[in-house]
């Protein structure tokens, strides 16, 4: 387990990429950073589709930045506590799929079933690319790799 650096607390960068606080949890940040992501959601999935889907694009263009920026200050690439990446890796499971308990549960254990198990194209992104890219893109695909199977669940079973 990394050390968490005092500077989330007083850089609004590093705070950020450690998703509000979230992953300065002493267990399962990225669990909980994902736990952090859903209220967020809630506000993010009252938007129209074309809008939330720009929200997304942008907050994943922004978490590369800040990830990077954030693992080159502190020296640890791919710190635990940066969950950015687990945000928007949620976000990406929840794509037009209803805020109703069951469904938002089901995204939330395929999007860490995906970012813990990584399998491919998953592992390779985390391990072949680096920097604030290399960070976001493993949960980018894990995230994909989630919404695929939800939203097909979701119209199967629920809509």
């Amino acid at each position: 387990m990394n050390r968490v650096p005092a500077s989330v607390w007083r850089n609004p960068i590093h705070f950020l990429a450690f998703g509000l606080g979230s992953g300065a949890s002493p267990w399962a940040p990225g669990t909980v950073g994902t736990l952090a992501a859903i209220p967020l959601w809630y506000l993010l999935m009252m938007a129209p589709l074309p809008l939330y889907l720009v929200l997304v694009a942008i907050a994943f263009v922004i978490g590369c930045w800040l990830c990077d920026r954030t693992s080159s200050d502190i020296g640890v690439h791919d710190h635990g506590g940066i969950v950015w990446d687990e945000f928007v890796g949620f976000w990406v499971t929840m794509i037009a799929i209803p805020a109703e308990p069951v469904w938002v549960v089901a995204g939330f254990v395929l999007f860490r079933l995906f970012d813990i198990i990584k399998p491919w194209p998953i592992r390779w992104a985390d391990k072949k690319v680096h920097g604030g890219l290399g960070i976001m893109l493993d949960d980018l695909i894990a995230g994909g790799f989630a919404w695929v199977l939800l939203y097909c669940a979701y119209r199967i079973w629920g809509g």
